[in-house]
């Protein structure tokens, strides 16, 4: 589903709007945080279920190529990451590095929490179970992969903060806009919130929920203004089963815009 907030009476709320197609319900929701002007100008792409077409769409929001792992700042294109060539070393029960994909424009954080992983092939070294089973071994049944096979998310919290660079240097930089696939999001706590270069809020925007199923969405805006995006991860850090008061989500790819060196 792509939405273009651009009418005079869009104003910022917490409601949910649904889409029938067919037999799959596709829902937005687009949280308070931002200035109306700035929201209002936002393209959303949003999906659950079979999200190919949505991932397409988004790709296409913010343009070709994918420029990889390409030093940068390119003129045009996207970066998307995948996980699925993290090596073994760096995968769990190991922590990414948070400059990992330096080369690629993003930095990555847990604030409050260890760090971040990726989950582990099936053919890791250490024997650890896949799609975060080494955790809780109920997780590789309910975490589905969009691109298989490995999986991210933080430990120890259920907060990331993404943080672009100028691929390949230490540049601070912005995006026009950010967008994820998410696995097993049951209720309405997964969410991104993106930031300018100042701290300001550009409006926080939640991701539709698929039980045990894939969701993703995507938010992009007319001009590179993107610094930090601040995920939220269901409500809470992995570990306790999936329940119905307790939802662990995780997440597969990332799509972000090409990182621009930030103006002072």
């Amino acid at each position: 589903m792509l939405l273009r907030f651009k009418n005079e009476g869009y104003r910022c709320r917490a409601a949910a709007h649904r889409l029938a197609l067919t037999i799959l319900f596709l829902p937005m929701f687009a949280g308070c945080g931002g200035d109306d002007e700035t929201t209002s100008q936002a393209t959303v792409v949003s999906a659950a279920g079979d999200i190919t077409a949505a991932v397409n769409q988004y790709r296409g929001v913010l343009g070709e190529p994918n420029n990889g792992g390409t030093p940068g700042p390119l003129a045009a294109g996207r970066r998307e990451i995948n996980w699925d060539g993290v090596p073994d070393a760096q995968a769990s029960p190991n922590f990414l590095p948070g400059d990992f994909f330096r080369g690629r424009g993003a930095l990555f954080a847990a604030p409050g929490g260890l760090g971040v992983q990726v989950s582990a092939d099936s053919n890791n070294p250490a024997g650890a179970a896949v799609r975060f089973g080494n955790i809780n071994p109920s997780y590789a049944q309910i975490f589905q992969t969009f691109s298989p096979e490995r999986l991210f998310s933080p430990i120890g919290n259920n907060l990331v903060d993404v943080t672009f660079v100028v691929p390949g240097t230490q540049t601070s930089a912005t995006v026009r806009g950010f967008g994820a696939v998410y696995t097993d999001v049951d209720g309405t706590s997964s969410s991104f919130e993106y930031f300018d270069k100042t701290g300001k809020s550009l409006g926080r925007f939640v991701v539709p929920a698929a039980n045990n199923g894939l969701s993703f969405l995507g938010v992009a805006f007319p001009t590179p203004i993107v610094a930090r995006v601040r995920i939220v991860y269901g409500n809470s850090a992995l570990g306790p089963d999936d329940s119905a008061t307790v939802d662990v989500a995780v997440m597969d790819d990332f799509f972000f815009g090409e990182p621009q060196a930030s103006t002072p």
